[in-house]
C-alpha cells in the first residue's frame, strides 16, 4: 500500500522530499526523507555554510504528515487504488501551525511522525513532528489540509 501511495504523489523529483513510509494506518504515519547535499535550496541558503529553509522542512512535514496520510485515507474511504490514468490527487494545504527547535543540514535524515486528529468532510488536520537521526525534536506543529481527487483532462 505504501508503495501504490508513493506512485501517488503530485510531486516531481527535485520537490519531492519523501524516501520511505515506515508505518501508516487510520490514525497515524511515520516516514524518512534523507536530504540531497546538491538540493537546488542550498546552493544560496548560505553560501559556504548551507543550512535547510524553514518552508522546506515544513514543506517536508506536510508531504508525509498531511498528504501521504490524507491519500491513504481517501483511498480507504472510497476502496478505490487510482488505477485510473485519468486520476489525480491535488492537495491544498489550508494552514501551518509550526515551531522549529533545530537545524536541519544537507545529507542529514528526518523522520516525520503524524497523528490525525480529525478527518470528516475531506479535511484533515494532524499534529506532526519531525525527528533527526538521534531522535531530537527539529519541528512540531499542526497541520491541515484538504487533498482532491481531479481528472486529468488530455
Amino acid at each position: 500500500m505504501s508503495n501504490l501511495i508513493l506512485n501517488h504523489l503530485p510531486y516531481k523529483s527535485s520537490f519531492r522530499f519523501v524516501d520511505n513510509i515506515s508505518s501508516l494506518n487510520e490514525n497515524e504515519v511515520k516516514g524518512e526523507y534523507t536530504l540531497k547535499p546538491d538540493s537546488f535550496f542550498y546552493e544560496d541558503h548560505f553560501e559556504d555554510n548551507p543550512v535547510t529553509p524553514g518552508v522546506i522542512i515544513t514543506e517536508i512535514m506536510a508531504q508525509i504528515g498531511l498528504v501521504v496520510l490524507g491519500i491513504f485515507l481517501i483511498m480507504k474511504e472510497a476502496d478505490h487504488t487510482f488505477n485510473n490514468e485519468d486520476d489525480s490527487l491535488f492537495p491544498l494545504l489550508t494552514s501551518t501551525d509550526v515551531s522549529f527547535y533545530k537545524m536541519v543540514l544537507p545529507g542529514q535524515k528526518v523522520t516525520v511522525v503524524s497523528k490525525k486528529q480529525y478527518f470528516r468532510f475531506g479535511k484533515l488536520k494532524c499534529y506532526v513532528e519531525m525527528l533527526d537521526s538521534d531522535n531530537q525534536l527539529v519541528a512540531k506543529g499542526m497541520f491541515s489540509g484538504i487533498i482532491k481527487k481531479i481528472a486529468i483532462k488530455k
